[in-house]
């Protein structure tokens, strides 16, 4: 999952540490997410969007997954 956190965090000059403060996390977690390295919950995702001052839609990009066909006929 890709997102704009260092982009929009620049843009309303914080830090990764006032980003943290702002959402109630550790800055490695904000680094975490901004590498792409970790997917927040829903709780998290909406608190760090409200911070940016954006949604949590224009916030995270999410990738689609290989439209394989399951059994069930669900793409995944």
């Amino acid at each position: 999952m890709k997102n704009r956190i260092k982009e929009l965090r620049a843009k309303y000059n914080l830090t990764q540490e006032d980003l943290a403060k702002k959402t109630g996390v550790r800055r490695e977690t904000i680094v975490f997410l901004e590498g792409g390295k970790y997917n927040p919950s829903l709780n998290l995702a909406h608190d760090v969007a409200d911070a940016l001052k954006t949604t949590v839609d224009e916030l995270f990009v999410f990738e689609e997954k290989s439209n394989k066909i399951t059994k069930r006929g669900v793409l995944l």
